[in-house]
Order: structure tokens, then sequence, then C-alpha cells
């Protein structure tokens, strides 16, 4: 189906429908230069968007952006990096670290003894 179809079935408007496009958020055409024809996959996945978009109270473009952090190693870095520098996130506990804490702890005990 054409685009107006499309966003009508939606509830949205055609120039909508074509920003989420812009940002990646429907599936790739396969022919390039070919006009998009919607199809149960597209509608479906345009659907999905919007339902995850009022569930999370997040606009396009930040779901758009989740998507590149899933996507692109260089970008989840930066992502985690600013987490790890605000305290959103903590970092990871290496193996050594944890046994180092497990002896130290059992030192203690031994030394109320």
């Amino acid at each position: 189906m054409r685009i107006t179809e499309a966003a009508k079935r939606l509830g949205m408007s055609p120039r909508m429908l074509r920003y989420r496009e812009a940002l990646g958020l429907l599936p790739p055409i396969r022919d390039r230069g070919a006009h998009r024809r919607f199809g149960e996959q597209e509608l479906a996945a345009v659907a999905q968007a919007m339902e995850l978009e009022r569930r999370f109270d997040v606009s396009p473009a930040e779901l758009a952006f989740a998507l590149r952090v899933l996507t692109e190693p260089a970008v989840a870095r930066s992502v985690r990096d600013l987490g790890l520098r605000i305290g959103r996130v903590q970092a990871p506990r290496r193996a050594l670290d944890f046994e180092k804490e497990k002896a130290l702890r059992l030192l203690r005990g031994r030394s109320k003894e």
C-alpha cells in the first residue's frame, strides 16, 4: 500500500511516517530507488515502535538513538563512558577485584577471633 493509506491505518500523517523512516524506524527498502510500499511487516514495525514510545515515554528520535546504541559499538562505548562519569552506570567488577575483596573479608573475620 502507499504511504497515505499506511499512515491512515496507523493514525498518523504521511509526514510523520516519512520522519520515522528517516530516523531508521522502518525496515529498509530492498530495491534502491523504488518507492516504499507498506506491507504488514512495515505496519507492524511502526506499531511496535509507537507502543514502545508510549510505554517508556520516549520520542521517535530517542527510540532511534537507542537502536543506534544497540547496533554501533562506538556509540555504545561513548554512552557507557558518559554513564560512568555521571554515576548512572557502575563500573564492572573484575574477577581479581572480587577475589581480593573476598580475601580481605576472610582476613577481617579472622582478626576478630
